[in-house]
């Protein structure tokens, strides 16, 4: 099987998925921070090993500390995972922590800082010359 294919491609879709729901669901581990979302999972032509993108918005010791439970947990993840998917053979669930939706949320933060302490100069030049025009139109009307 490719890494490409259609059938690998379903194949993640659905391990997404389950993972997404066993961790809301069914982890007890005080560890896990509830803010936990499975961004992505990368499962190997060979059905032996799964990289899962984890995503946790918190502080660096929740973050640490979620890493830790899971992995504590993926022999449960991976035995619930061999029940409802039905696979040649179930992955070793490798986790990787991905800081990407908070990196964006703070380059957003960042922008719109930058935008709203710079003066609005494009709505003044628009304004300028739409004012110029209506005034000039203005002024032939009243002379007339």
């Amino acid at each position: 099987m490719r890494k490409n294919s259609i059938k690998n491609t379903r194949i993640n879709q659905e391990v997404q998925k389950e993972l997404s729901t066993l961790i809301a669901r069914e982890l007890k581990d005080p560890r896990i921070h509830p803010m936990t979302s499975v961004l992505m999972a990368e499962v190997a032509p060979d059905l032996k090993t799964a990289r899962i993108h984890i995503s946790v918005m918190g502080d660096e010791e929740a973050k640490k500390n979620t890493i830790k439970g899971l992995k504590s947990a993926a022999p449960f993840l991976r035995g619930q995972l061999a029940r409802t998917i039905n696979l040649r053979n179930t992955p070793e669930l490798i986790f990787i922590l991905d800081e990407s939706i908070e990196y964006g949320v703070t380059m957003s933060k960042l922008i719109d800082e930058v935008t709203a302490s710079i003066p609005d100069r494009s709505g003044e030049e628009t304004g300028d010359a739409q004012g110029t025009e209506d005034e000039a139109a203005s002024e032939d009307g009243e002379e007339n």
